[in-house]
């Protein structure tokens, strides 16, 4: 099992106990330093004071629990306005809504296109840019977040 996994099953009820949705578990390496993040959501906004409660009822689970064997740095976040969609069930909860799709490879000179959310299925992402309806496959998309507009 992933790391990943792994801390997402034993932090999931925690975070819910705290009234906040586990959004994503990320471990990663940056620099010569390795990070543990969760990123948690909740209706309203997640504040300082969410992810401080979480990240002291965690910490001391992940210490007895010790998932992972290298020293790292343990952060709790908000998931932001801004966040990327990666499973099936952020797409669908997000149909309608302001994205970017971020692109491999240039189509029409744009790596980055701002767009609105029409579906997803099977990892292919169909938008709306402008006044054309547009179909990606799973292999042109790096990434799909969310987009504000002000």
């Amino acid at each position: 099992m992933k790391i990943t996994e792994l801390v997402a099953g034993f932090a999931k009820p925690i975070v819910e106990a705290h009234g906040c949705e586990l959004w994503d578990v990320e471990y990663v390496r940056e620099g010569s330093e390795y990070y543990l993040r969760l990123y948690l959501d909740k209706e309203g906004g997640v504040d300082i004071n969410d992810c401080e409660a979480v990240s002291r009822a965690i910490d001391p689970i992940l210490d007895e629990k010790d998932p992972i064997p290298e020293s790292y740095h343990f952060e709790v976040c908000s998931a932001g306005l801004e966040r990327p969609l990666k499973r099936p069930s952020d797409f669908a909860r997000f149909l309608g809504s302001p994205v970017t799709v971020k692109l491999y490879r240039p189509r029409n000179g744009l790596k980055e296109i701002p767009c609105v959310l029409l579906g997803y299925e099977d990892g292919r992402v169909t938008v709306e840019a402008g006044k054309e309806t547009i179909t990606f496959e799973k292999s042109e998309v790096a990434l799909v977040r969310l987009r504000v507009e002000f």
